[in-house]
Protein backbone atom coordinates (compact mmCIF):
# COMPACT_ATOMS: atom_id res chain seq x y z
CA UNK A 1 0.00 0.00 0.00
CA UNK A 2 1.20 3.13 -0.72
CA UNK A 3 1.30 5.45 1.99
CA UNK A 4 0.89 9.33 2.32
CA UNK A 5 1.82 11.55 5.09
CA UNK A 6 -0.42 14.54 4.21
CA UNK A 7 0.79 18.16 5.84
CA UNK A 8 -1.91 20.86 6.18
CA UNK A 9 -3.81 22.60 9.30
CA UNK A 10 -6.84 23.38 7.39
CA UNK A 11 -9.03 20.26 9.25
CA UNK A 12 -11.46 20.68 5.95
CA UNK A 13 -9.04 20.21 3.29
CA UNK A 14 -7.43 17.41 5.45
CA UNK A 15 -10.74 15.92 5.73
CA UNK A 16 -11.53 15.56 1.53
CA UNK A 17 -7.89 14.87 0.79
CA UNK A 18 -8.08 11.84 3.41
CA UNK A 19 -11.51 10.51 1.87
CA UNK A 20 -10.17 10.89 -1.18
CA UNK A 21 -7.02 8.92 -1.13
CA UNK A 22 -8.41 6.03 1.36
CA UNK A 23 -10.91 5.38 -0.89
CA UNK A 24 -8.55 4.71 -3.72
CA UNK A 25 -6.81 2.28 -1.20
CA UNK A 26 -3.77 4.87 -0.32
CA UNK A 27 -2.35 4.92 3.46
CA UNK A 28 -2.85 7.96 4.91
CA UNK A 29 -1.19 9.94 7.61
CA UNK A 30 -2.06 13.70 9.07
CA UNK A 31 -0.06 16.78 10.35
CA UNK A 32 -1.22 19.82 11.31
CA UNK A 33 1.90 21.36 11.73
CA UNK A 34 5.62 21.00 10.26
CA UNK A 35 7.18 19.39 13.87
CA UNK A 36 4.55 16.78 13.56
CA UNK A 37 5.08 16.02 9.98
CA UNK A 38 8.84 15.58 10.25
CA UNK A 39 7.96 13.50 13.60
CA UNK A 40 5.56 11.50 11.30
CA UNK A 41 7.71 11.22 8.02
CA UNK A 42 10.78 9.84 10.51
CA UNK A 43 8.34 7.31 12.52
CA UNK A 44 6.32 6.33 8.80
CA UNK A 45 8.70 6.43 6.42
CA UNK A 46 5.86 7.88 3.55
CA UNK A 47 5.72 7.04 -0.04
CA UNK A 48 4.83 10.33 -0.61
CA UNK A 49 3.98 13.96 1.06
CA UNK A 50 1.86 16.57 0.42
CA UNK A 51 2.53 19.83 1.93
CA UNK A 52 0.71 23.06 2.54
CA UNK A 53 3.68 25.78 2.87
CA UNK A 54 1.32 27.85 5.15
CA UNK A 55 2.04 26.39 8.48
CA UNK A 56 1.26 27.73 12.16
CA UNK A 57 4.47 26.61 13.57
CA UNK A 58 7.13 26.78 10.39
CA UNK A 59 7.17 27.78 6.51
CA UNK A 60 6.66 24.80 4.85
CA UNK A 61 10.19 25.42 2.72
CA UNK A 62 12.08 24.90 6.20
CA UNK A 63 9.53 21.31 5.78
CA UNK A 64 11.21 20.35 2.84
CA UNK A 65 14.73 21.33 4.06
CA UNK A 66 14.46 18.95 7.11
CA UNK A 67 12.83 16.09 5.04
CA UNK A 68 15.79 16.35 2.00
CA UNK A 69 18.17 16.46 4.96
CA UNK A 70 17.23 12.50 5.02
CA UNK A 71 15.02 11.52 2.48
CA UNK A 72 14.04 11.66 -1.67
CA UNK A 73 10.67 11.05 -0.95
CA UNK A 74 8.46 12.42 -3.72
CA UNK A 75 7.15 16.12 -1.76
CA UNK A 76 4.00 18.01 -3.80
CA UNK A 77 3.44 20.81 -2.61
CA UNK A 78 -0.16 22.16 -2.45
CA UNK A 79 -0.06 26.08 -1.44
CA UNK A 80 -2.25 29.27 -2.30
CA UNK A 81 0.50 31.35 -2.98
CA UNK A 82 1.31 31.86 -6.48
CA UNK A 83 4.37 33.95 -6.93
CA UNK A 84 6.80 32.50 -9.41
CA UNK A 85 9.35 32.91 -6.70
CA UNK A 86 7.38 31.34 -3.83
CA UNK A 87 7.68 28.05 -6.36
CA UNK A 88 10.81 28.68 -7.43
CA UNK A 89 12.05 29.02 -3.94
CA UNK A 90 9.65 25.32 -2.56
CA UNK A 91 11.16 23.34 -5.67
CA UNK A 92 14.90 24.87 -5.24
CA UNK A 93 14.42 24.00 -1.57
CA UNK A 94 13.83 20.39 -3.08
CA UNK A 95 10.00 19.79 -3.76
CA UNK A 96 8.89 17.74 -6.28
CA UNK A 97 5.94 19.40 -7.86
CA UNK A 98 3.75 22.46 -6.89
CA UNK A 99 0.12 22.44 -7.16
CA UNK A 100 -1.85 25.86 -6.72
CA UNK A 101 -5.02 26.00 -4.19
CA UNK A 102 -7.83 25.70 -5.34
CA UNK A 103 -7.27 22.47 -7.34
CA UNK A 104 -9.43 19.56 -8.49
CA UNK A 105 -8.91 16.31 -7.21
CA UNK A 106 -8.08 14.72 -10.33
CA UNK A 107 -5.27 16.71 -11.02
CA UNK A 108 -4.08 16.27 -7.81
CA UNK A 109 -4.42 12.51 -8.02
CA UNK A 110 -2.55 12.55 -11.41
CA UNK A 111 0.25 14.23 -9.72
CA UNK A 112 0.02 12.08 -7.22
CA UNK A 113 0.08 8.96 -9.28
CA UNK A 114 3.20 10.41 -11.14
CA UNK A 115 5.19 10.75 -8.32
CA UNK A 116 4.82 7.42 -7.28
CA UNK A 117 6.11 6.05 -10.60
CA UNK A 118 9.00 8.23 -10.79
CA UNK A 119 10.02 6.07 -7.44
CA UNK A 120 9.41 2.93 -8.86
CA UNK A 121 11.97 0.76 -10.29
CA UNK A 122 12.16 -0.20 -14.00
CA UNK A 123 13.63 -2.74 -15.71
CA UNK A 124 16.69 -1.62 -17.55
CA UNK A 125 17.90 -3.71 -20.77
CA UNK A 126 21.28 -5.18 -20.19
CA UNK A 127 23.97 -2.89 -21.09
CA UNK A 128 22.16 0.28 -20.93
CA UNK A 129 22.47 0.83 -17.49
CA UNK A 130 25.78 3.30 -17.65
CA UNK A 131 26.01 6.58 -19.54
CA UNK A 132 29.42 8.42 -19.44
CA UNK A 133 30.40 11.84 -20.80
CA UNK A 134 33.50 13.58 -20.33
CA UNK A 135 31.81 15.01 -16.94
CA UNK A 136 30.05 12.66 -15.58
CA UNK A 137 28.53 9.33 -15.32
CA UNK A 138 25.36 8.15 -14.47
CA UNK A 139 24.25 4.90 -13.24
CA UNK A 140 20.93 4.13 -14.06
CA UNK A 141 20.65 0.97 -12.55
CA UNK A 142 21.87 2.39 -9.13
CA UNK A 143 20.14 5.81 -9.64
CA UNK A 144 23.43 7.42 -8.97
CA UNK A 145 25.11 10.34 -10.74
CA UNK A 146 28.90 10.92 -10.13
CA UNK A 147 30.71 14.28 -11.18
CA UNK A 148 34.68 14.02 -10.82
CA UNK A 149 34.83 12.14 -7.45
CA UNK A 150 31.69 13.43 -6.22
CA UNK A 151 28.15 12.10 -6.28
CA UNK A 152 25.64 14.34 -7.48
CA UNK A 153 22.50 14.82 -5.32
CA UNK A 154 19.39 14.48 -7.38
CA UNK A 155 15.88 15.23 -6.28
CA UNK A 156 13.32 12.68 -7.48
CA UNK A 157 11.91 14.99 -10.27
CA UNK A 158 15.20 15.76 -11.33
CA UNK A 159 16.12 11.97 -11.49
CA UNK A 160 13.28 11.08 -13.73
CA UNK A 161 13.93 13.80 -15.78
CA UNK A 162 17.47 12.86 -16.49
CA UNK A 163 16.74 9.42 -16.57
CA UNK A 164 14.07 9.80 -19.74
CA UNK A 165 16.72 12.22 -21.48
CA UNK A 166 19.99 10.07 -20.95
CA UNK A 167 17.86 7.02 -21.61
CA UNK A 168 17.29 8.39 -25.43
CA UNK A 169 20.53 10.56 -26.74
CA UNK A 170 20.51 12.93 -29.39
CA UNK A 171 16.67 12.66 -29.59
CA UNK A 172 14.33 15.69 -28.99
CA UNK A 173 11.96 14.87 -26.02
CA UNK A 174 8.73 17.33 -26.41
CA UNK A 175 8.25 19.32 -23.62
CA UNK A 176 4.59 17.53 -23.83
CA UNK A 177 6.06 14.46 -23.27
CA UNK A 178 8.28 15.24 -20.36
CA UNK A 179 5.40 17.20 -18.98
CA UNK A 180 3.06 13.58 -19.14
CA UNK A 181 5.85 11.26 -18.14
CA UNK A 182 7.26 13.41 -14.90
CA UNK A 183 4.72 15.74 -13.72
CA UNK A 184 1.45 13.62 -14.93
CA UNK A 185 0.36 16.72 -16.92
CA UNK A 186 0.78 18.41 -19.89
CA UNK A 187 -0.91 21.64 -20.35
CA UNK A 188 1.97 24.19 -22.09
CA UNK A 189 1.19 26.47 -19.23
CA UNK A 190 3.29 24.19 -17.20
CA UNK A 191 6.73 24.63 -19.09
CA UNK A 192 8.16 26.14 -16.15
CA UNK A 193 8.76 23.54 -14.38
CA UNK A 194 11.18 22.25 -17.21
CA UNK A 195 12.97 25.55 -17.05
CA UNK A 196 13.33 25.14 -13.22
CA UNK A 197 14.42 21.67 -13.37
CA UNK A 198 16.28 21.75 -16.28
CA UNK A 199 17.97 24.80 -15.07
CA UNK A 200 19.03 22.86 -12.03
CA UNK A 201 19.97 19.64 -13.95
CA UNK A 202 22.81 21.82 -16.01
CA UNK A 203 23.90 23.59 -12.17
CA UNK A 204 24.75 20.39 -11.17
CA UNK A 205 26.08 18.48 -14.18
CA UNK A 206 27.12 20.94 -16.83
CA UNK A 207 30.94 22.30 -16.49
CA UNK A 208 29.17 26.05 -17.60
CA UNK A 209 25.58 26.09 -17.33
CA UNK A 210 24.69 28.63 -19.36
CA UNK A 211 26.33 27.13 -22.12
CA UNK A 212 25.61 23.54 -22.01
CA UNK A 213 27.23 20.89 -23.62
CA UNK A 214 24.70 17.90 -22.54
CA UNK A 215 21.29 18.96 -21.71
CA UNK A 216 20.23 21.07 -24.71
CA UNK A 217 17.32 23.50 -25.04
CA UNK A 218 15.06 23.28 -27.97
CA UNK A 219 13.02 26.64 -28.01
CA UNK A 220 9.67 25.61 -27.94
CA UNK A 221 9.70 22.34 -29.02
CA UNK A 222 11.88 20.26 -26.17
CA UNK A 223 15.15 19.20 -25.02
CA UNK A 224 17.67 16.34 -25.67
CA UNK A 225 20.77 15.09 -23.90
CA UNK A 226 24.22 15.12 -26.11
CA UNK A 227 26.54 12.45 -25.29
Amino acid sequence: MTRVLVVEDDPQLVRALVINLQARRYGVDAAPDGTTALRIAAARQPDVVLLDLGLPDMDGVDVIKGLRGWTRVPILVLSARQASDEKVAALDAGADDYITKPFSMDELLARLRAAVRRTEEVPLAPGATLVETADFTIDLLAKKAVRGDHDVRLTPTEWHLLEILVTSPGRLITQKHLLREVWGVSQSNKTNYLRVYMAQLRRKLETDPAHPRYLITEPGMGYRFEE
